[in-house]
């Protein structure tokens, strides 16, 4: 599927994907900033900002008439934060793109933040903290990143803290919105059944008043593990919710297309090792699969699951046992050629709409990564051979990066702590 990426003499990025086909289009517009851009003062105030983006504009006051004029067209619309980027966006029928562009473009340059609205989303936010503590398979999450790194950007919640949360002051957000929503810190994609040049003449005229000064890049993440770690949040729950993983590579390292294909040697569906081993071996979880995490400057592979409270040790002696496969022994070329087609086939279906492969560009591009077509992907995932996977395996699954994070009813991490080796 082609592509074409413009960058305008003030820095904005567009990135366009005709779909000719496709009666869709989608607009998606992001800045490159999250979570890790924050200080310990702000934590929580990018997505805090995401919410007040919504909350009205000059133009459009109230969030009321924003929603108003998509549900009038039937769009589809939301908003998210990562650690590295935040991204808004809307999808709609072909005839309407005016119509979306110009309201995620006026969410996104214009908000007024307004104090009476501040106030309530933050009630709002509140909330949403305390469902994810309750949440406890997004809980053992944020439990996994404050494990590997600590009290540094890259270890704090996306939402912030209830504490951070209740400073948050009107100037905070207007003095991060200009800074950090910057012409060169911004990402516009647009896909679908489109004019190219037509969406670059009118992205130029909506997008000429944006701030164009500098933003503020992140820190430097911190890492210097040297042994096994444990951190475990007691829970008074019926399940125990467990990730384990190690450290690995950020997003710009060349290994990771190997990851990605050892990643769903253990986890790509349901006739993958996992979980055959985990649920229909053992019988201990209904859910279980790996994942690669790769930042601009870390990353980490992990396993998670949530199993049954009186089996958390076999639990975690079979994940260690199936890493520990991968080192011992190679990834025969019958299982590896069925996992590459599965992997080409999931990623083509995973692209079928507009927004899919908006997206997908959206991903790249604002983590600051060359842009890689499907097809370059699928490319990359045919060279990788099984002694790459076995040379990798040996690479990152050793016991000086083993972490482990639980959420549930347990205390004692000495006898855990014992089970963090690959040795026999």
């Amino acid at each position: 599927m082609k592509y074409t990426k413009k960058v305008f003499k003030n820095g904005l990025t567009l990135i366009t994907i005709p779909m000719k086909d496709n009666p869709t289009v989608s607009v998606f517009v992001a800045s490159s900033t999250g979570s890790e851009y924050e200080t310990e003062k702000t934590n929580g105030l990018s997505h805090f900002l995401e919410h007040m983006c919504f909350k009205g504009t000059k133009k459009r006051p109230t969030a009321k008439i924003i929603t108003g004029e998509l549900d009038q067209i039937g769009a589809q619309n939301n908003a998210f934060t990562s650690q590295e980027y935040t991204a808004y966006y809307a999808k709609a029928d072909k005839r309407h793109f005016d119509v979306i562009l110009d309201v995620v473009s006026d969410i996104y340059l214009n908000p007024e933040f307004p104090k009476t609205e501040l106030e309530k989303e933050r009630g709002v936010i509140l909330q949403e903290y305390k469902m994810y503590l309750d949440d406890l398979r997004s809980h053992v999450s944020d439990i996994w990143s404050e494990l590997l790194y600590g009290d540094q950007p890259a270890g704090w919640r996306i939402i912030g803290t209830p504490e951070t949360i209740s400073k948050l002051q009107r100037k905070d957000f207007v003095s991060y919105h200009k800074k950090q929503y910057s012409a060169s810190n911004t990402t516009v994609v647009v896909a679908g059944n489109i004019d190219e040049k037509e969406v670059q003449k009118k992205v130029a005229k909506t997008f000429k008043t944006i701030n164009t000064g500098t933003y503020k890049k992140k820190k430097k993440v911190i890492e210097n593990q040297k042994s096994p770690n444990i951190k475990i949040f007691y829970k008074d729950s019926d399940q125990t919710h467990i990730v384990l993983g190690v450290r690995s590579f950020d997003v710009h390292d060349k290994r990771n297309r190997t990851m990605r294909v050892m990643r769903s040697v253990l986890s790509g569906g349901m006739s993958a090792r996992l979980f055959q081993k985990m649920r229909e071996e053992l019988g201990i979880c209904y859910y279980v699969y790996a994942s690669q995490d790769s930042f601009t400057n870390h990353g980490n592979f992990s396993i998670s699951a949530g199993v049954d409270q009186n089996r958390l040790d076999i639990a975690i002696s079979a994940i260690i046992e199936e890493m520990r496969k991968l080192v011992l022994e190679k990834v025969t070329e019958d299982e590896l050629q069925k996992i590459k087609e599965g992997m080409i086939g999931r990623l083509n279906l995973n692209l079928e709409s507009s927004d899919d492969i908006s997206k997908f560009y959206l991903d790249q591009n604002a983590m600051r990564t060359p842009l890689q077509t499907p097809q370059q992907i699928i490319e990359d995932i045919e060279k990788v051979t099984a002694d790459e996977i076995q040379e990798l395996a040996r690479e990152i699954f050793v016991d000086k990066n083993l972490n482990l994070a639980i959420v549930g009813k347990h205390k004692n991490t000495d006898a855990l702590l014992k089970m963090l080796t690959f040795s026999l």
